[in-house]
């Protein structure tokens, strides 16, 4: 992720409400979305709740973030964690005494105890450089100072990587650890990878560092480059191909708010809510068109901004953001890490203030923000994808054949965006109600309670208390078949069929 300034701006929304279409009143926006139950159905993973992101390895240990991690574990059943600075001093990992490389693994093992003792495992991103390693001592501006230096020494670099990797193979055995990932490096391609020329330096670790792993166990799945941009994906594939350098994935990184520039190479703008989509089916077809056609493909990072702007990540705005970006990767990546879980978060250093912009779909002081209701909301779609002719609905099925959808009214951040109004027409089946509950900037936000508290910086423990009351989604309710759908600007909905 990247250091960039925060962003703040205050919007005004209506409230969802489920009423019918009132006589002689145009709504805003109407459509209606026609499901046809027995029609063929294709598989739908859900891709964007098997990993998640968070803040740096040693903020792990912290209670507050196993807390975080275990009601995000909750609601959506994700598999896999990544964070950066496995490697960084502070946990205290590498040093030399007369220059010869001493170990300590203790802060290493308790990191990843906690996550396998909350049913997560990790995702291993290998970063940064340990200071008595690094070629380059100038720190990454990230308030916790990680060095972005390629090895002064490979031999060393390649020790401890060794002994890192048979250490965790002894700890937790090669059964579970066949099953985690090794990631080579973080963003190379920007400033996290100050080697010269970037591209080529890059591919010497990754190749050294992957090599290595393999040696120590050729099952274990590694992969990068983790580029930042959707970058770098083909030339990855070619280098590894050609001089048979082993790679069981590719991974790189995409947001929303990216300059089309950086991603694409050409000035045609591209919407937010687009951005990822399009993004994911530039690698998709990179991949496809490689010498490695069925390489996995991995987002290891992903969000609607990289900067912190509080109108985006800490408000309703993210419900139907995710929900189109869900309906446009389905079928282009194999797994998507939501950057992050949690705002236990130090990027740009303590967290002064609730809602402040950040990734996570938890606020500081483990409030429940939108984004948080949002991926409950979606957990409840089906595996399998029935067809539908629209932009702003998803339609799925259940192994119990029951039908889920999503419905959302997209409105990008301070867009003056009225509410829109669907109308369901289900055929092929005698489903006559339909179960509704809704995230939008009136309900299951927090953000709203929070400002009308006076956005407190730093909230009362009963402040606090009543935000996560505040942060809870209205119960569902039951509706019949033929009563509209009414969704502000930012809101979204899911339904299950009955």
């Amino acid at each position: 992720m990247r250091l960039i300034g925060s962003v703040l701006a205050i919007c005004c929304f209506t409230a969802i409400a489920l009423v019918p279409t009132v006589s002689g009143q145009a709504p805003a926006g109407s459509e209606t979305v026609t499901i046809n139950a027995s029609a063929a159905a294709k598989p739908f993973a859900h891709i964007w709740e098997q990993m998640f992101g968070s803040g740096r390895a040693n903020l792990s240990l912290r209670e507050d973030y196993r807390n975080d991690l275990k009601a995000v574990k909750a609601i959506t059943g994700f598999q896999y964690v990544r964070f950066h600075a496995i490697l960084d001093d502070e946990n205290g990992v590498y040093q030399e005494v007369n220059g010869n490389p001493i170990y300590n693994f203790s802060y290493v093992d308790q990191i990843y105890d906690g996550l396998l003792a909350n049913g997560v495992k990790p995702f291993v991103e290998i970063s940064f450089m340990p200071r008595e390693l690094a070629a380059n001592l100038k720190p990454h501006p990230f308030w916790y100072k990680p060095l972005p230096s390629p090895p002064k020494d490979f031999q060393k670099w390649n020790a401890l990587i060794e002994t890192f990797t048979k250490h965790l193979l002894d700890r937790y055995g090669r059964r579970e650890v066949e099953q985690w990932y090794f990631e080579v490096w973080n963003e190379p391609n920007i400033d996290f990878w100050d080697g010269v020329p970037k591209q080529e330096t890059y591919f010497g670790l990754y190749d050294a560092t992957a090599s290595t792993i393999k040696k120590a166990d050729p099952k274990l799945r590694v992969g990068g480059p983790a580029t930042a941009q959707a970058a770098w994906v083909s030339a990855f594939l070619s280098h590894c191909v050609n001089n048979h350098i082993p790679f069981d994935f590719v991974s790189t990184h995409i947001y929303g708010n990216e300059n089309p520039v950086d991603v694409f190479g050409h000035q045609e703008p591209i919407a937010r809510k687009d951005m990822v989509g399009r993004a994911a089916k530039k690698v998709y077809d990179e991949v496809k068109a490689s010498a490695a056609p069925n390489t996995p493909i991995i987002w290891s990072e992903y969000n609607a901004t990289y900067m912190t702007q509080q109108q985006v990540t800490d408000s309703a705005f993210m419900g139907p953001w995710l929900a189109n970006n869900i309906r446009e990767c389905d079928g282009l990546a194999d797994m998507m890490s939501y950057w992050t879980f949690s705002d236990v978060f130090e990027e740009q250093g303590v967290v002064k203030t609730p809602f402040y912009g950040g990734y996570g779909l938890i606020a500081e002081r483990s409030i429940p923000k939108a984004a948080f209701n949002v991926f409950e909301l979606l957990h409840r779609l089906g595996d399998r994808r029935l067809p539908v002719d629209s932009e702003n609905a998803l339609v799925t099925r259940r192994k119990d054949g029951t039908i889920v959808l999503a419905l959302w009214n997209y409105a990008e951040p301070g867009e003056a965006a009225g509410p829109k109004t669907f109308q369901l027409k289900v055929n092929g089946t005698s489903i006559n109600h339909y179960r509704i509950q809704i995230v939008d900037p009136e309900s299951g936000s927090a953000l709203k309670a929070w400002k009308d508290m006076g956005s407190p910086v730093s909230p009362t423990l009963a402040q606090v208390q009543r935000l996560r009351q505040l942060s809870q989604m209205a119960p569902g309710k039951d509706e019949s078949i033929a009563t509209p759908i009414r969704i502000p600007a930012e809101g979204l909905a899911v339904l299950e069929l009955q």
